[in-house]
């Protein structure tokens, strides 16, 4: 197997891994548990991963380019760009007072951040992989566990707003499968002009996105529903993304 074979594989396999995380509508809980516990979980993971690996990875990257000072400034863009970017989406998702349709809103606001997630995620497993198969194999297995949580945050708010387990898979599945796409556009446009600044940048902006679906989407919305759930399992979420991490890096 070629060197691009292997590294579209591995981007596949990492994607596809948040389709485990629609396997958590099949758990037969008080509606309202359910709930809390996916969004709170979801949050602190969303939160933890943004906190202690994108914006770190976002400095180190940087710097590889530039100064220390600068390589701040541009995180600090980025980061504010994400936010905006993340606020721009949530206005144009309709809004309703209905908490149903609240719900959907936010299944459907996740799954686009999540996807401009997996994108340069994609890229930097392609990439990774093609110039190191070992360190990508380690990349892909760090990925795939915290897609899990990603998709719980997709299937559970899309499930229980719709009844609809085909729209939730739907959903979870396009999110997951952005991550092999961003892997074909590293393939076929980015491999040779992509740099480190370039994907520092991208980090922090996807960091500023998550940082805000996951306090003013996520947690907010599960404390609606219960609030000492939510806490618990944001706790939950939160250190297992730190075991992740110190397993991993």
């Amino acid at each position: 197997m070629s060197s691009n074979m292997y590294a579209f594989l591995l981007s596949t396999i990492a994607g596809i891994s948040t389709l485990i995380g629609f396997l958590f509508i099949y758990i037969n809980k008080d509606r309202d548990s359910i709930v809390s516990k996916a969004l709170g979980f979801a949050s602190g993971v969303m939160l933890t991963i943004s906190i202690i690996d994108l914006i770190p990875n976002s400095f180190l990257l940087i710097i590889k380019m530039q100064s220390k000072l600068y390589a701040l400034f541009l995180i600090l863009i980025g980061f504010l760009i994400g936010i905006a970017i993340s606020s721009i989406i949530d206005k144009k998702v309709e809004k309703s007072s209905k908490n149903g349709l609240k719900l959907y809103k936010l299944g459907i606001i996740t799954m686009l951040v999540i996807i401009f997630h997996n994108l340069p995620e994609g890229i930097a497993t392609f990439i990774t992989t093609t110039n190191n198969a070992k360190l990508g194999m380690v990349l892909t297995l760090a990925i795939a566990l915290h897609n899990i949580p990603e998709g719980i945050s997709i299937s559970i708010p899309i499930y229980y707003s719709t009844n609809s387990k085909f729209k939730a898979f739907l959903y979870t599945f396009i999110s997951g499968i952005s991550e092999p796409f961003g892997a074909l556009i590293a393939y076929l446009f980015l491999s040779k002009y992509i740099n480190d600044t370039l994907l520092g940048i991208i980090y922090s902006i996807i960091a500023g996105m998550m940082i805000n679906i996951s306090i003013n989407e996520l947690y907010k919305e599960a404390v609606n529903y219960n609030k000492r759930n939510t806490i618990i399992y944001f706790i939950i979420g939160s250190f297992i993304m730190i075991l992740n991490h110190i397993l991993f890096n």
